[in-house]
Parts: C-alpha cells; structure tokens; sequence
C-alpha cells in the first residue's frame, strides 16, 4: 500500500473545448448555466514540453474515465486552479455540480452562484475570456494498464505519447484561461532536459513537476533519445 501512494501521480490537463453560458428562454430571466467538457477523450493535451529534438503529450482514451468512478469522487470546479473559487460541487454524484460521460468525453454544467466569483465566472465564459477547462486526476504512469507509452520518430524528431487508459481519482474541473502545462517555460526545459539525464529533477520545479518526472522515467524505462 505504501508503493500505491509514492507511485500516484497527481496531473493536471486542459482541455480547449468552448465553453457556453446556456441560452435563456425568450422573456426569461437570462441564465447562468455554465456548460462545457471537462475531458476530452482521444484528443491529444498542449505539450508537456517541447523542443528541437522532440515533444510529448497526454491523451485520455476513452473509458478511462466512467460514471461509477466520478460518481465516487469530491469534484469541485473552480476558477484559475485555485479551489478556494469553488464555483460548484459534486460529493459522491450528488451537488450542484452536474456532469455526464459520453463518447466525446466529460461535459458538465452547473448554476453559476449569486457571489462576486460566480457573477465573474459568467462574465469571462460569455465575453469569451475564459476559453477552457483543465481536470485534475491522479494515475499510475509505470503501469501499463494504467498509462500506455508510445514513441515515434517524426522528421528527426522524437514524438512520445503517454495514453491514459485508467484514471485512478479525479479532484476538480477548472475553468481555465491558459494551458495547465508546461508550468513555466524554464521548468519545461529543465524537465526535458531532466528527462534525458542531462540533469538532475528541476530545481525550481514543485513536488508535482519531480513526481511527475519520476513517474515518467519509471514508464519509459530508457531515455526518450534511445
């Protein structure tokens, strides 16, 4: 039980699916139903990182994400990755968080609360401002159950892709304006680098970014450049 814990890595992907503020009946009072995809199965993420020598990216395929297990989760969504902006919830499939899983992947919806931040959250999603969603959920990258790796050379370079086939815990939806990844451009380079074993973990990375790092090596059981 003590290898589970050091080996789930917690992650965070965006997704760039629109999201809407549904349409108020003629004469009604105008909605504040948020509407959109948390997840998005088969779609490739933004690049974990990227450089001249190669790229890597996530994809969520789909069943890896089901009804039974959201349905046992705490999902709050929030604004800007910050979970004291909760915007809505959803305890154990219940809340005013409500989502669905079908074969394009995770949608939800939820009444924007009467607060300084859900009458923001409305604003931003109608002016356009906020363009997305990321989800944070946790896997096991070494197994292959779990993570399948793929690797490619493309034009000269070396194009990975880690295929998440079970998610193991999803924590909150976000309503995002940028990508959740690459954190900062140096930790992205350091990541690679560190990645290839030209460097030790990123210095200036967080427990996130060098957990994520060890998994990934784990997965890969060689250098990306082999």
């Amino acid at each position: 039980m003590e290898n589970d814990v050091k080996t789930i890595v917690r992650r965070v992907i965006e997704t760039t699916a629109e999201l809407r503020v549904r349409e108020a009946a003629d004469g009604a009072v105008p909605s504040r139903t948020i509407t959109g995809y948390a997840v998005m199965f088969g779609v490739p993420s933004d690049p974990l990182w990227s450089d001249g020598d190669g790229e890597a990216r996530e994809v969520i395929a789909p069943g890896a994400i089901t009804r039974g297990l959201l349905d046992q989760q705490d999902i709050k969504m929030t604004m800007f990755h910050d979970r004291q902006l909760i915007l809505a919830r959803s305890k154990q499939g219940a809340g005013t968080l409500k989502y669905t899983v079908d074969d394009k992947g995770v949608a939800f919806e939820f009444e924007a609360p009467h607060t300084a931040d859900g009458d923001k959250a409305l604003e931003l999603v109608r002016r356009g401002d906020i363009s997305g969603c990321s989800f944070a959920f946790s896997t096991r990258y070494y197994d292959r159950d779990c993570v399948e790796r793929k690797v490619e050379s493309v034009g000269g370079r070396v194009i990975e892709t880690f295929t998440v086939r079970q998610v193991l815990g999803v924590y909150d939806f976000t309503l995002a304006a940028d990508p959740a990844y690459p954190d900062t451009s140096v930790e992205a380079r350091e990541f690679a680098m560190a990645l290839r074993g030209a460097t030790a973990c990123p210095p200036r990375g967080d427990a996130r970014l060098r957990a994520q790092l060890r998994e990934m090596r784990r997965a890969a059981g060689k250098r990306i450049t082999d």
